[in-house]
């Protein structure tokens, strides 16, 4: 009898914690939304369009 309550507080507990994890992921992710970022520096001269990883591959050295 113990060992089923010890489980079902456990599993209780997990779902607790998930939950609050969730809300605190939401909570996060409405601050990032309405914080307003300053504009972009701009891109130094000489520099291609795109400095990117994917920019460089080729594709022939896969």
């Amino acid at each position: 009898m113990e060992t089923v309550v010890l489980i079902a507080v456990l599993i209780l507990a997990t779902g607790i914690g998930i939950r609050l994890i969730h809300l605190l992921n939401a909570q996060h992710d409405a601050r990032i939304e309405a914080y307003r970022f300053s504009d972009p520096l701009p891109r130094p001269p000489g520099l291609p369009d795109d400095t990117g990883r994917r920019a460089h591959r080729t594709g022939a050295d896969r």
